[in-house]
């Protein structure tokens, strides 16, 4: 499978840009903050653990991984309302920071670095220090992870959009 810059740009894979976290997906590695209206107790920073789970105050440990945050929001309070901590309670969640993409192969400095959004694999080179002489410069492979947790390995190009927990793997040249 090709993928460039107009194939990602489906809801389905990517999130769109007047509202970057519709179609968002939770996962390990996430960084979000939970805000509860009026309980500055139970508000506050989580990172969505190794098993996909979020603990928190009073309601234990929820699953978090593969969910939207609007999901994770409503699932939270039907816990806090549910179990009879609260009445009505009013829950929002925010992504402070992404899970790491990866990037591997002919770059200087391959490894994990923080995601930003709105990068293309060009970006990410640049943030692993460039190509090496050896770098193919038009080919790359993509790992992602599918909406139904599968590991998908795409061709990508430059402009290709990174999301956060791909793998970009820059191939060698052969000449």
């Amino acid at each position: 499978m090709t993928a460039s810059a107009p194939a990602f740009t489906t809801s389905a894979q990517s999130p769109p840009a007047a509202s970057p976290l519709n179609d968002y997906q939770l996962s390990t590695g996430d960084r979000i903050r939970v805000i509860v209206l009026n309980q500055p107790e139970l508000t506050g920073e989580y990172q969505i653990d190794a098993t996909s789970m979020l603990s928190l105050p009073l309601v234990g440990r929820v699953p978090a991984g593969g969910l939207k945050p609007v999901e994770l929001e409503r699932h939270l309070a039907d816990r806090l309302n549910n179990d009879g901590y609260l009445k009505d309670a009013s829950v929002s969640i925010e992504v402070v920071a992404f899970r790491p993409f990866y990037i591997l192969g002919e770059v200087k400095t391959p490894g994990s670095y923080p995601y930003v959004w709105g990068m293309s694999v060009l970006n990410a080179v640049a943030l692993a220090g460039g190509f090496t002489y050896r770098a193919k410069e038009s080919a790359f492979y993509l790992q992602r992870t599918a909406p139904d947790g599968r590991k998908v390995k795409l061709d990508a190009a430059q402009e290709t959009a990174v999301l956060p927990g791909d793998v970009i793997t820059v191939r060698e040249r052969f000449f």
